[in-house]
């Protein structure tokens, strides 16, 4: 196949990316903004006007709502960055990526709203930490304290640290490999500098333009998430996307153009919050080239970098009491206070599947396994695309496949559902399998993307000299050489797509039901064993995903050290 062949095919893969991925969200995007000035022809709104801001600017809370957002989001991302950058600057020489990415996969399998109900069993005033600290402080019933769903966000900031640092981490490890960090740090260490300032003058100026879109993700889910601000956040008045959650799902239609207002308002917070991390970027360069030329070796950043992996770790022991949480109340029958484990244990809830969690079990596979699968073909097509054209993905390609995960979702799934409604797809496995690739894709393109690009070009050429064709090159020479990259990436997608709330719950019409779905309606009051047993599986379906990408290729590959090697 000639270079030209290969832009055709790239040119397909891309006008189907466009149609499948971009026009979806531009179309919602329009049509919310379509209902947010009031022209909805099916509710008789056919005028354009500002009444629906108005109804939106009069609801109570509302302000308090935008600040919120802007609190928890703002505060997550900056504490999760500092704590990221403070732990790898300590850790950075002690573990391989790969072995970083291992020890992180727990957390970074869980899905938030699993993670959040279990953080909830943790700090509710009758959970696990108030258990073992009632013998110290004597505390004979539970205390009475907002420490879930707490007006200022505590709760909400933990949770999403605990879910953001991990991703921060592998991100932050995975940059580290293009830059020269050891030459670095050898000739910071021979000019005097301690591995802190080393970090902070050197080593993170050049690491932030590599990680700066992914903390523009984290950012931007952080500022729009539904599932853990209906777990953990404030609730009367609660964030901005749960407010508007519930002006789209309320009884009255009329609401929906309000909430299609506020779904516009969370895009401009959402940007707003773009400008401010870019504005701190900027002071931060002049702030720090002004400190550079003062010269200066303290040694005031190693307390810094210590307080940093005391914060990360007590994350994760935080994050795996949260997660152990989860199964113990599944399985709890009788559990007294202030025991700090169950008297007594069943099986009961488990042992029920016709009651519901079998079948919000077989549609989270069904929707997983086909929004992967669909995500995966087309990332694998999109990257033989560019080794056929020879040419290296553009800049404005990179920035498509990131744009997802950057827009609210909240800002166009309701646009995207009337889509959907015109086309006869909505309330169905299609719309739901379509609504969530749109997330899948981005991560597991960027999960295989590197792995794809490091495959030794020497392989496929000495195929080419046996007479391979260009098809039988990728699927008897690069999928294999690859199975243990593009395993990984499915299992990141399955994670992605178990964890999607808003758009089951968009595209579903609230008839799709499915772990996650089930599990933050149930964490709203009802039984905890029943909603530990929908948590627990909605957790150890993707960490069972993760286990069979690391133990396929351990089998298949067993005598073979090299492929191994080059999976690896």
């Amino acid at each position: 196949m000639t270079p030209r062949d290969g832009k055709a095919l790239r040119a397909v893969v891309l006008a189907a990316l466009i149609l499948g991925l971009i026009a979806p969200i531009a179309i919602g995007l329009a049509q919310t903004t379509r209902a947010a000035f009031g022209v909805m022809p099916v509710l008789g709104a056919i005028t354009p006007g500002l009444d629906p801001w108005r109804d939106l600017f009069a609801i109570p809370g509302l302000w308090t709502s935008v600040r919120m957002t802007l609190w928890t989001g703002l505060a997550s991302t900056l504490l999760s960055l500092m704590l990221a950058i403070g732990f790898c600057a300590v850790a950075h020489d002690r573990m391989s990526h790969s072995a970083a990415a291992r020890w992180l996969t727990p957390f970074l399998a869980a899905p938030h709203a699993a993670m959040a109900i279990g953080l909830a069993f943790v700090l509710a005033p009758s959970g696990w930490i108030a258990r073992l600290l009632s013998p110290l402080i004597g505390w004979d019933r539970p205390p009475d304290l907002a420490i879930v769903n707490d007006p200022w966000g505590i709760a909400l900031i933990l949770g999403l640290m605990i879910k953001e640092v991990p991703f921060l981490l592998l991100v932050m490890l995975s940059a580290l490999t293009q830059v020269p960090l050891r030459q670095h740090m050898a000739a910071g260490r021979m000019l005097g500098y301690g591995r802190g300032l080393v970090w902070m003058k050197i080593i993170a100026p050049q690491v932030w333009p590599l990680i700066r879109l992914p903390v523009m993700v984290v950012l931007a889910y952080a500022m729009s998430t539904v599932d853990m601000g209906l777990i953990l956040g404030p609730s009367n008045p609660p964030v901005l996307a749960v407010l508007l959650t519930r002006l789209f799902f309320d009884p009255d239609v009329a609401q929906i153009l309000p909430a299609s207002s506020g779904a516009i308002l969370q895009g401009l917070l959402v940007a707003l919050a773009f400008l401010v991390l870019r504005l701190g970027e900027v002071a931060c360069r002049r702030v720090g080239l002004w400190w550079l030329r003062s010269g200066g070796r303290g040694s005031t950043a190693e307390p810094l970098l210590r307080v940093a992996t005391v914060g990360v770790l007590g994350l994760f022991a935080v994050g795996t009491l949260a997660m152990l949480s989860l199964l113990v109340w599944s399985l709890a029958w009788r559990w007294p206070w202030p025991a700090p484990l169950p008297q007594s244990w069943s099986l009961k809830p488990w042992t029920s599947p016709g009651a519901g969690w079998g079948n919000a079990l077989g549609n989270t596979l069904l929707l997983a396994g086909a929004s992967t699968a669909v995500s995966l073909a087309m990332a694998i097509a999109w990257l033989e695309g560019e080794d056929r054209a020879q040419r290296g993905r553009a800049g404005w390609a990179e920035a498509l496949i990131y744009l997802p995960l950057l827009v609210p979702q909240i800002a166009f799934l309701y646009g995207l559902n009337v889509l959907f409604l015109r086309i006869g797809i909505s309330g169905g496995h299609m719309a739901v399998i379509w609504a969530q690739a749109l997330f899948v894709f981005p991560y597991v393109m960027i999960t295989l993307s590197d792995p794809w690009r490091a495959l030794d070009p020497r392989l496929t050429r000495a195929a080419a000299s046996l007479g391979a064709g260009p098809w039988r090159r990728l699927f008897a020479v690069k999928l294999p050489v690859l199975l243990m990259p593009i395993l990984t990436a499915a299992a990141i997608g399955i994670a992605v797509s178990v964890a999607q709330y808003l758009p089951t719950l968009f595209m579903g019409a609230g008839r799709v039901a499915t772990l996650t779905t089930e599990a933050v309606t149930l964490s709203s009051g009802s039984d905890r064993r029943v909603t530990g047993v929908y948590a627990s599986l909605q957790a150890g379906l993707p960490l069972a995903a993760y286990a069979i990408a690391f133990l396929i290729p351990a089998l298949l590959h067993r005598n073979r050290d090299a492929l191994k090697g080059a999976s690896a």
